[in-house]
């Protein structure tokens, strides 16, 4: 089932509507669709490089309007979307997140955007647990943002081989940059 969707959407980043796929994968994936905009990014600035800029662009927008959608289900629809969670595998993630947002607050957000976790655990469980909006909006702008025109610059840069190394070890390098933002926050909170 997951190989049909990305092979699916792998299809849509070549079609002449790509930048309407583009934003609609975006806006599902921050509050309920399991593929992320990545492997439908990169390949579209593969194809228009020159687009690249735009492409980033248009997937945070889209992606943070999505995550607001997921902030609403938390906020509102827990209860209906729990039997979901729990069938899609993402309820044990969605009460380590939740623990997160308690501790951490905008900290977590921020840091959500570059995680190999489903981004919709973290805007459900942000609205779930009444994250104050603004940080919430913030957060995901930044994180998201910096984490879409990383993979377009990366994939304009850097041409085919790099396209398929990120898709490759997108996981890996999630958690690395996970990693160095975890010790930066903790050398500055600490220093």
């Amino acid at each position: 089932m997951w190989r049909r969707l990305y092979d699916a959407t792998l299809r849509a980043a070549g079609h002449r509507h790509a930048e309407g796929y583009l934003t609609a994968l975006s806006f599902t994936e921050s509050s309920f669709f399991p593929i992320p905009p990545d492997v439908m990014l990169a390949p579209m600035v593969m194809a228009r490089r020159e687009r690249a800029w735009r492409l980033a662009l248009i997937t945070t927008v889209a992606s943070v309007a999505g995550a607001l959608l997921g902030y609403v289900i938390g906020l509102f629809l827990l209860e209906t979307v729990t039997p979901w969670l729990q069938a899609m595998g993402h309820w044990e993630k969605y009460l380590t997140v939740r623990g997160w947002f308690a501790t951490w607050g905008f900290w977590a957000i921020l840091v959500a955007g570059f995680t190999p976790i489903p981004y919709k655990v973290f805007t459900i469980a942000a609205g779930a647990g009444a994250m104050p909006l603004l940080p919430f909006v913030a957060g995901s702008l930044v994180s998201r943002g910096a984490r879409f025109f990383l993979v377009a610059g990366l994939v304009r840069w850097l041409g085919p081989a790099f396209e398929q190394r990120l898709l490759k070890y997108i996981d890996i390098i999630g958690w690395v940059l996970l990693l160095a933002i975890v010790v930066g926050w903790l050398v500055y909170r600490f220093h």
